[in-house]
């Protein structure tokens, strides 16, 4: 499959993200959004990035004018029938991932490939909202995409062996790391790691230390780049919250239980980086 035009349904922190390694691996992108100001948004978060790459002699001028170009900009998401792939990055409510899913299933040509880059749900559900199971797939990218290397890349059940090669090989197009994950809720990276951040809010609530203290033990006590408490603002409390509950209806186990803390802050607004409150203040 030649794909040449790549689709990005999303323009926030994870959609910019995904459309700016796109167009940097040399693809046209359309990167679509319900509002002018959301896809405005996003094109700046890009053009701030590549400049910085300019500033630091990562790329040329031209280079970053050139990467800006291949990017166009829509809030209606038929146009995304002129796409030879698609990667849905909406946020993570399963009723608004299900609805997308029925309307790219009616606006892109029959042999186009959707993938999602949800962060937890089921790739199998998505796929039964389409007429083309055999062409739904995972496409997870770790945030921030533009540094961050992995991208898993999850099957569903119906998911034919083509439709995993091509996207395999997308993203190692785009200079990313793939690894397989099987469909499961929450995968491999978030079935790990959402646990690990439910119970540093678990310890927070139980007043088993600051949150300070707490980052503190998991950075220089295991080596993390930043603490889970750190880690949650950056994600999006409200991302987290709806991670731990898919993992908890998916798995009815106790051990994915959200903590009352994080859905007390989400339910308050405090959603951590993105609204300037989380278990720290930006």
């Amino acid at each position: 499959m030649t794909i040449k035009t790549f689709g990005v349904v999303g323009a926030g922190q994870m959609g910019n993200g995904i459309a700016q390694v796109a167009a940097r691996s040399g693809l046209n992108v359309m990167m679509n959004d319900i509002k002018e100001e959301f896809v405005e948004r996003g094109l700046a978060t890009i053009a701030k990035i590549l400049a910085r790459s300019v500033d630091k002699g990562k790329m040329t001028e031209d280079d970053k004018q050139a990467v800006l170009g291949r990017i166009k900009t829509s809030v209606n998401l038929k146009d995304m029938s002129a796409a030879d792939f698609v990667v849905e990055a909406a946020t993570e409510n399963e009723a608004l991932k299900f609805q997308i899913f029925r309307d790219l299933d009616e606006i892109c040509e029959s042999g186009v490939i959707l993938a999602t880059n949800t962060s937890s749900i089921p790739i199998g559900r998505i796929a039964a909202q389409t007429g083309r199971p055999q062409l739904v797939i995972g496409m997870h990218f770790m945030n921030p995409v533009p540094v961050m290397k992995l991208v898993e890349v999850i099957p569903g059940i119906a998911t034919s062996e083509e439709t995993f090669k091509t996207t395999w090989e997308l993203a190692e197009k785009f200079g990313k790391t793939p690894a397989k994950s099987n469909d499961f809720p929450g995968f491999i990276a978030n079935r790990i790691l959402m646990p690990m951040i439910n119970e540093a809010v678990y310890c927070l609530y139980h007043n088993v230390g600051t949150r300070e203290d707490i980052d503190t033990v998991m950075k220089l006590g295991m080596n993390h780049p930043m603490g889970p408490l750190t880690l949650a603002d950056l994600i999006g409390l409200d991302t987290c919250l709806a991670i731990m509950e898919t993992l908890y209806d998916g798995f009815k186990d106790s051990k994915y239980r959200p903590c009352p803390l994080l859905r007390k802050y989400v339910e308050a607004g405090w959603l951590g980086r993105k609204t300037g409150k989380g278990f720290y203040e930006y």
